[in-house]
């Protein structure tokens, strides 16, 4: 189990991984130790010495919000780091301000290579930021000029899908149990992200015009993201069945989700189909000359 004893081990290896270049101090002399020494830290999170000792040692307890902040601040802490600080001093976690939308690099070479599967990534709030051509193919690209026609969440259950796009059929238990877990991610995004005014107005707009989210809404449930079935109904292929498993990365808070088809099936074929059409797509786009 998680105490506040586990505060000071966390402070000092976030300490010792941050050097004084990183946060605008000079570097003189020999260093003993890699990272910051409690005394530049202390100044830097306006405590003193003696007080970031005791909070190290276990001695100290419950630092103020303004002191947690200073110490996410200065020792560069991500979204998840940052909310673990909190959750080890026994503190509040204080809104994240805006839901992040960029994917960081590593994601995105993990991406790339995964072209030969129709994916899409979202925010914490599922707004879609980018798909790759496989997807497009699946599903149809949304209209730029509308938001919320970008929001898979407003997709399901506010707008109808667009002229000559696919659309998503599902039993009625599957159907159930995406709406659930939709809106219980939902929620979350909306707790982590109270100062969000699309969120804030994405939320307001589904419980006003659709009654079955606001049920929903209502429940209060917290249900996790796991796999769902659904089956596509491409303009052009007709049905096709597939599997969804959704990946999150919890540093970026954005969701993964890609789409897959049983080996040896219709569905299968289909999807080859459509790999097909991408590859002679990519074949006849022109190649920057080299100079």
């Amino acid at each position: 189990m998680t105490t506040h004893t586990e505060l000071g081990p966390a402070l000092r290896a976030w300490r010792e991984r941050i050097g004084p270049a990183a946060v605008g101090l000079p570097i003189a002399g020999t260093r003993r130790v890699p990272g910051l020494r409690r005394e530049e830290l202390a100044v830097l999170a306006g405590i003193s010495v003696d007080y970031l000792v005791q909070l190290e040692q276990g001695r100290a307890r419950n630092p103020s919000p303004q002191v947690l902040a200073a110490f996410a601040q200065t020792l560069r802490l991500n979204a998840v780091e940052r909310e673990l600080l909190y959750r080890l001093a026994g503190a509040v976690i204080p809104p994240s301000g805006t839901v992040p939308r960029e994917v960081p690099p590593g994601v995105q070479r993990m991406i790339d290579r995964m072209s030969d599967t129709p994916l899409g990534v979202f925010t914490a709030s599922w707004d879609i930021v980018q798909s790759n051509p496989l997807w497009a193919e699946l599903f149809g690209r949304p209209a730029e000029a509308d938001a919320r026609s970008r929001n898979l969440i407003w997709g399901h259950f506010g707008a109808p899908p667009a002229p000559g796009s696919s659309r998503i059929a599902r039993g009625a238990a599957h159907a159930d149990a995406f709406e659930r877990m939709m809106v219980s991610d939902l929620r979350r995004a909306a707790d982590r992200y109270p100062d969000d005014r699309a969120v804030t107005e994405l939320i307001d707009g589904l419980r006003e015009s659709n009654r079955r989210f606001a049920d929903l809404w209502t429940r209060y449930e917290t249900l996790p993201i796991g796999r769902s079935h659904k089956t596509v109904v491409h303009p052009e292929l007709g049905e096709i069945v597939l599997d969804c498993d959704i990946m999150t990365i919890e540093r970026a808070d954005l969701h993964i989700v890609l789409n897959w088809a049983a080996p040896n099936t219709g569905a299968a074929e289909k999807l080859a189909q459509l790999r097909e059409r991408v590859a002679t797509a990519a074949r006849r786009t022109p190649t920057p000359c080299q100079v």
